[in-house]
């Protein structure tokens, strides 16, 4: 059978880099990481082989939720700096033959934005319907309550009340953030000129944050009752709603479709092949590509994030096996990553960031993410192999308002006895997005290079940065560096096998429990690779007899 066409496409062949803006470099001793320390590190980044970065949020924001709360879709926060910044970051950029992604936070706007503003200021105001208000219910005895039972997604009620106007709005972050009402034309139109605005500047592509919430079931119906506790999940009826779809093809015609662009969305609690397929395969028009979320949460508790979930190396084999098998099925394209700003870091997680293995886990780890098919996503820091904070951090080292928010809860709920929290703690340690937003480790300089020895760092500085930093590992041919830069000139260099190549799973039964395994496959040249991944701290036999491809035993 003559092998199908192959359609190569940059964004295929891209390896992307994710920034945190505020974690990256601060380049005027503020202790905020800002545009112009992304400038200078240009040349850098280039250096590593990747070709594409992409920027979490830096526009205008009071920073409620780290910048996905904006108020100014066209401004650009402060402290990172200004329009004109950004445009040089661009031009940079393209300049060394590279591409930038920005975040598209369009589910929600900060409850600073002109729009809001507007909104909430009366109920007859023209874009009050760009949101989504409600009137309240009332129990038996005349108790104001909200609009349905749905539990935010950082905790507590998913609907907050406005005084002024005596309705309630739907915000499932914070309060500070109310969701978009999608279902309005007008409100899309404004959102399609704010993406215009930076693509005609030459951005190459978005990362759709929080995608999928687009579109809720009209009815906002309660959430299935499990538990005693007042709010319940309600991502049935919030989660890839009824004219999901119907906003992402529109996005394509009116703006996207105009422009050489790479489109990521975020697909939040749907997860499974039909519902991922309906937005990447080819023929339905819709998204390059999804994060679905579930390589990070292979640590997760059965009913929360921060309850325990121990890893096993059988989960992440069940997740590649189904995405490297499924996505060729309706011609649809992979997402190949295991950190990213939301996630605590893969090494402490998953492997090991004991200083005895950490370099030989970080390099397996490095060898997964470039050797399947898909685009690799890498976060800022995994070339150096950064890890977690260690067990010796208390609570107090963790800002995040997720991960604060749900301790606190639990605090409240164990009658205030810290005493009582390790197990949380535990979790925290493990899976705070704290940990994947950590300052970048340059040198064994005060503040490791990221700012100024006088300066505060916006937040907590992993103390490892002494030993396990850029300028350690960057002239070091042994280091989790060039082991990256090789691995990545290897991709680039077998592009056919490792970019567009067919996958075989090897199972479990025949490399053994603690050993995934796969082979990558380009019929049309006779390229093969047989990767195989230890991620226990013992030495594991594979051979022909029990796993090893008999093609490869004999070369």
């Amino acid at each position: 059978m003559t092998p199908r066409p192959v359609e190569r496409t940059w964004w295929k062949e891209a390896v992307v880099y994710q920034i945190y803006p505020a974690s990256f470099l601060d380049s005027n001793g503020d202790g905020l990481g800002d545009i112009p320390g992304i400038i200078n590190k240009v040349p850098y980044i280039k250096s590593l082989g990747v070709d594409t970065i992409w920027l979490s949020p830096i526009f205008d924001s009071p920073q409620k939720d780290m910048g996905y709360d904006i108020s100014d879709y066209r401004s650009i926060y402060a402290p990172y700096g200004t329009v004109e910044d950004v445009q040089e970051l661009i031009d940079q950029l393209h300049a060394h033959d590279m591409r930038i992604l920005m975040d598209l936070v369009v589910n929600h706007t900060s409850d600073q934005h002109a729009w809001f503003k507007e909104s909430r200021s009366s109920k007859s105001n023209p874009k009050r319907d760009w949101y989504i208000w409600r009137d309240p219910k009332y129990d038996t005895k005349g108790n104001r309550k909200e609009p349905n039972n749905w539990k935010s997604i950082f905790g507590g009620s998913a609907w907050a009340f406005d005084e002024p106007t005596s309705q309630y709005y739907l915000a499932l972050f914070l309060p500070s953030q109310p969701d978009l009402n999608w279902e309005n034309a007008e409100m899309r139109r404004a959102t399609h000129d704010d993406m215009r605005f930076w693509l005609d500047r030459g951005v190459d592509g978005f990362r759709i944050d929080s995608m999928n919430l687009m579109s809720k079931h009209p009815d906002l119906p309660d959430g299935k009752v499990i538990n005693d506790e007042p709010y319940q999940s309600g991502a049935e009826f919030f989660a890839s709603g009824p004219r999901m779809h119907d906003h992402i093809r529109e996005m394509r015609t009116e703006v996207l479709d105009k422009y050489d662009v790479m489109t990521v969305g975020e697909l939040g609690f749907t997860k499974d092949e039909k519902s991922v397929s309906e937005y990447v395969a080819k023929g339905r028009h819709e998204l390059n590509m999804l994060f679905t979320g579930d390589i990070v949460d292979l640590d997760f508790g059965p009913n929360a994030k921060y309850e325990r979930g121990d890893f096993h190396p059988r989960k992440i084999r069940k997740i590649t096996d189904l995405w490297q098998t499924a996505m060729p099925k309706f011609d649809g394209w992979n997402t190949i990553y295991l950190d990213n700003h939301d996630s605590g870091r893969s090494l402490s997680r998953y492997a090991s960031d004991a200083w005895e293995y950490r370099s030989t886990a970080a390099k397996m780890l490095a060898t997964y993410l470039t050797t399947l098919g898909g685009t690799p996503f890498m976060l800022a820091g995994q070339e150096i192999g950064m890890a977690n904070l260690g067990k010796d951090y208390g609570a107090d080292a963790y800002i995040d308002v997720e991960g604060k928010n749900y301790y606190n809860e639990i605090l409240k709920a164990r009658g205030g006895n810290v005493g009582k929290m390790d197990d949380v703690l535990r979790e925290l340690q493990l899976k705070s997005r704290d940990h994947g937003r950590l300052p970048m480790q340059w040198d064994s300089s005060p503040n490791a290079g990221f700012t100024v020895a006088s300066a505060k760092p916006w937040m907590t500085m992993n103390k490892d940065y002494i030993a396990w930093n850029v300028a350690s590992q960057l002239n070091d041919p042994e280091s989790i560096m060039s082991y990256w830069k090789q691995m990545i000139a290897l991709r680039r260099e077998y592009s056919d096998l490792f970019v567009y190549g067919s996958y075989t799973a090897l199972e479990e039964s025949e490399t053994g429990e603690m050993v995934l395994g796969y082979e990558r496959n380009w019929s049309q040249a006779d390229q093969k690779a047989a990767v195989l991944l230890n991620f226990s701290d013992q030495v594991q036999t594979v051979s022909a007899e029990n796993g090893l491809p008999s093609w490869l035993s004999v070369l």
